[in-house]
């Protein structure tokens, strides 16, 4: 049986297939950066999320191939064109950590976490015309107290924060033991 699409705007689609309704993607691909400054402070990014009616801390995340122009990006371009016009720092390198369904029941979509390295500050970060983001850097050893503090100001935390931090994404020089499988 095909695909019955009962809505479509620019980013997302209101599709039913089997007697499943579901929101989809055109890309549903979404590159979600995991960036370590050298002092062992995690990027994250905090901006009003309209959905949930609320200030959202977030890792810095964007779709891929959302642009104009930018139809045929990889996602490693997406992360590193994200990363810039969120945060304001490029990264030397980055490479892929892991692929998860978002809401697999609900969406489409696909996260792509990245590793962003070598991170060098070129620009202010703070997103397009369309996000107003406020870039934070928060201490490997501050970061669950911070989460919790933000959360006890009526922020919400995405998630993928936690994800992120449960695979151990941490900065090697900075690992409890460099040699465990923790």
């Amino acid at each position: 049986m095909p695909d019955v699409t009962h809505y479509k705007g620019r980013y997302l689609s209101l599709v039913e297939r089997d007697g499943w309704e579901f929101a989809a993607r055109p890309v549903p691909v979404v590159a979600v950066l995991v960036a370590w400054l050298d002092e062992a402070r995690l990027l994250l990014v905090e901006q009003y999320r309209t959905p949930v009616g609320s200030r959202v801390i977030e890792l810095p995340a964007g779709l891929v191939g959302d642009s104009p122009g930018n139809g045929d990006e990889s996602v490693a371009e997406a992360g590193h064109r994200e990363l810039i016009e969120e945060t304001g720092y490029r990264a030397g390198s980055i490479r892929e950590i892991m692929r998860c369904p978002t809401s697999a029941g609900m969406t489409n979509e696909t996260a792509v976490f990245l590793a962003a390295t070598e991170l060098e500050r070129v620009g202010s970060g703070g997103g397009d015309d369309s996000e107003d983001i406020t870039v934070h850097a928060i201490d490997q050893h501050r970061l669950d107290a911070w989460l919790r503090q933000q959360y006890a100001a009526g922020k919400a935390i995405d998630p993928k924060v936690y994800t992120a931090l449960s695979w151990g994404a941490f900065p090697r020089p900075f690992d409890s033991d460099p040699g465990s499988a923790t």
